[in-house]
């Protein structure tokens, strides 16, 4: 792994969690509340081989676990030490590049106040309240039941101007961007279809500025807005870009994960219309069948392995 493609990976599917709860089991502490902090990455279940990968980049330490009922994979850092000596150090070096780095200089300071134990005293509490307010979704509902003179820090303003790697890019598709095919019917094609590549690359509308930054790197595409959930969609079809910049980066920029067996069967059909087949029926059927067996569907139908593991939760 890269450790570029590390950061863009981080970029799409981390999150830099702060955990305060009360303590209910030890009734000696004087505050009364517990202070966590632990670095995390959930995808897919089908992706364990990628977080496996990320695991030993980052020498081994975190634990990841399982959860077939959501269909999940969980790789979390928990212990203050590796918080320290390797998750912070790498983002200080790759920096992050969407409003997620915000997040994690937060983060950074109240691993300083854990680390100098200032988080047992009410006043070093209340300045972690003060910052987690800041971060992410701020504080639930316990929280603002239980501390009333909140005084919110300055959430950081990332402005992203360029960016900075490669493989960058190809870390943050592999969580955020999708390859398909769309075919819709087509009064000016003989065969009554036309097949459309797509490459699409999604993120919270925060991060307007680095899809603007993305689309003009690549040259081409249009970017629109899911006014329900918040997320902007950067969508590129013009097939000279697809051709001449998208395909040439991954080849020498290669996706890691699931993903990566997508991208190759999208290639495959990019192949057959640089061929001209796709405006035959015998080369419509075949993208047809291709398209079958990807993103979603290529794991709909259920293995005997994950049968058997439904229910358990299992750790690594």
């Amino acid at each position: 792994m890269n450790p570029w493609f590390v950061t863009g990976l981080s970029d799409a599917e981390s999150s830099f969690i702060i955990r305060i709860s009360k303590n209910t089991k030890n009734k000696r502490t004087k505050i009364g509340w517990i202070v966590s902090s632990n670095f995390q990455i959930t995808l897919h279940q089908r992706e364990l081989s990628l977080l496996l990968m990320l695991q030993q980049f980052f020498g081994g330490i975190g634990k990841i676990n399982i959860d077939p009922k959501h269909e999940s994979s969980k790789y979390t850092i928990i212990k203050l030490n590796d918080l320290k000596n390797v998750i912070i150090p790498h983002f200080e070096k790759y920096p992050l590049l969407t409003q997620k780095y915000a997040d994690f200089c937060l983060f950074q300071r109240v691993v300083e106040i854990i680390s100098n134990k200032n988080h047992l005293s009410i006043e070093g509490l209340q300045k972690i309240i003060n910052i987690k307010a800041a971060m992410n979704k701020g504080l639930s509902n316990e929280l603002k039941s239980n501390f009333f003179n909140v005084n919110i820090v300055d959430r950081p303003r990332i402005l992203t101007k360029n960016i900075v790697d490669n493989n960058w890019i190809t870390g943050f598709v592999s969580g955020e961007g999708n390859f398909d095919i769309n075919i819709h019917n087509s009064n000016s094609h003989k065969i009554g279809y036309q097949v459309q590549l797509r490459f699409r690359v999604s993120q919270n509308e925060r991060d307007i500025q680095l899809m603007e930054l993305l689309k003009k790197y690549f040259g081409s595409g249009t970017i629109e807005i899911n006014t329900k959930t918040s997320v902007l969609m950067l969508t590129i079809t013009k097939i000279s870009i697809i051709t001449k910049i998208i395909i040439p980066l991954f080849n020498k920029y290669p996706l890691l994960g699931v993903k990566y067996l997508d991208y190759l069967d999208w290639c495959k059909i990019a192949n057959l219309m640089s061929e001209g087949k796709h405006l035959t029926n015998e080369g419509l059927k075949l993208i047809k069948e291709i398209k079958a067996g990807m993103n979603s569907c290529r794991w709909e139908a259920p293995t005997a392995d994950t049968k058997e593991s439904k229910g358990t939760d299992r750790k690594i």
